[in-house]
């Protein structure tokens, strides 16, 4: 292979990297995240709450672009978690492929004993249970139950490790500087979500925080669907793009063919270095007028 594109977790990616590096061929990585969500005091709560349960829940939060970090202004955090645990709640969950299931399995028992370690750890050491926070072998062998957690310090693993379930963490902000500043904690820097009604203020929140993609009142789709955007993660999340004409351009390597005209890079036989010096200083003299130099 010429070139190595790859998703996945940020331990693997950098086995890739060192393999590519190696090889001297090029890659572009998009790995793990741990995805802060932001609602301003100005938010839609009822759309904030919508979008946070397809943020951290789509596809049982196996999805890179999930949400597993919430800060929610300190006027409106009473409110919208109302809302959001009972959207919760009203979840349809199953292993069905039917029409009118909202959330189904885990992939792996593996993937299951990671989001149950999460869980009983964050438990354990505080963290409080505001909804689910079991495995369901009901439903199918492999599946938990759509979680949030209040109460999540940095002792607890979830606080920064990537959990890639049903499991969400909710925390209070105080003004925009400690939510950027809470939002950019850690090692990640994939993707971002902001709710507020300011258009012009949340994209300026937006340009603060070091991630690849940011979606305002939205969940993930808003820069998943734009498909001329590129697409990627800074810091731990990664390194170069998909999407757009980046995602194009990766795949290329450029190369330069150049033929000489009219002008040599060399005396005439016979002619004197002095008068070639003065010939290509008024030749350069006149392509420059031509705007060709």
């Amino acid at each position: 292979a010429g070139y190595i594109c790859f998703t996945g977790s940020t331990p693997t990616g950098r086995l890739i990297a060192r393999g590519c590096a190696d090889r001297l061929i090029g890659c572009s990585l998009e790995l793990g995240g741990k995805n802060p969500f932001l609602v301003l005091r100005d938010a839609d709560l009822e759309r904030a709450a919508e979008g946070a349960v397809r943020a951290s829940f789509s596809n049982a939060g196996q999805l890179c672009v999930s949400m597993e970090r919430m800060f929610v202004a300190d006027q409106v955090y009473d409110r919208f978690v109302e809302r959001f645990v009972s959207r919760t709640e009203a979840m349809s969950l199953g292993a069905s492929l039917d029409w009118g299931v909202d959330m189904g399995s885990l992939i792996s028992q593996a993937q299951l004993d990671t989001v149950v370690r999460h869980v009983e750890d964050a438990v354990a050491k505080g963290a409080r249970v505001l909804t689910g926070g079991k495995a369901r072998p009901d439903l199918a062998p492999y599946f938990f139950e759509p979680t949030i957690l209040e109460g999540v310090t940095p002792q607890m693993t979830c606080f920064g490790e990537e959990t890639f379930g049903p499991v969400v963490s909710l925390y209070r902000f105080h003004d925009e500087a400690d939510a950027i500043a809470r939002a950019n904690a850690g090692e990640y820097g994939l993707n971002a979500s902001i709710y507020s009604q300011d258009g012009a203020r949340a994209r300026a929140i937006a340009r603060a925080i070091k991630c690849g993609t940011v979606n305002v009142n939205e969940a993930f789709g808003a820069t998943f669907a734009s498909i001329d955007s590129p697409m990627g993660g800074m810091r731990e999340s990664g390194m170069g793009r998909r999407q757009g004409s980046e995602g194009i351009h990766r795949y290329t390597e450029s190369q330069s063919v150049a033929t000489q005209r009219l002008i040599r890079f060399a005396p005439m036989l016979g002619m004197s270095d002095a008068t070639y010096a003065k010939v290509m200083t008024a030749n350069l003299r006149l392509m420059k007028k031509l705007g060709r130099a």
